[in-house]
């Protein structure tokens, strides 16, 4: 069973920054593609961010040019970086892998909470 981790949420003024982290445990990290998710209130849970396991990245268009994903495979960790924050990115946020929810990736973390404000 895969266990996740998420860290780094809090909150921050428009246009500040964050940076995300999310352990892995419970299974070979290197070899998935992994992502980063959202789900504001009211939402449904959304992609934003994902990283393949030779490092190819994609994002979502809300965040393209702000949100940088990296991934340590040494550490079995993957980061975003979230520049240019504003109050659409308040959300909580979580990881697992891309595609979500498959196979040992069936479950999701506690996530952690971003909130955008003044």
């Amino acid at each position: 069973q895969v266990q996740l981790v998420e860290s780094g949420g809090g909150l921050v003024q428009p246009g500040g920054s964050l940076r995300l982290s999310c352990v892995v445990s419970g299974t070979i990290f290197s070899l998935y593609a992994m992502g980063w998710y959202r789900q504001a209130p009211g939402k449904q849970r959304e992609l934003v961010a994902g990283i393949t396991s030779g490092g190819s990245t994609n994002y979502a268009d809300s965040v393209k040019g702000r949100f940088t994903v990296s991934r340590d495979n040494a550490k079995n960790t993957v980061y975003l970086q979230m520049n240019s924050l504003n109050a659409e990115d308040t959300a909580v946020y979580y990881c697992n892998a891309d595609p979500p929810g498959l196979g040992p990736w069936d479950s999701w973390g506690q996530g952690t909470q971003v909130t955008v404000s003044s």
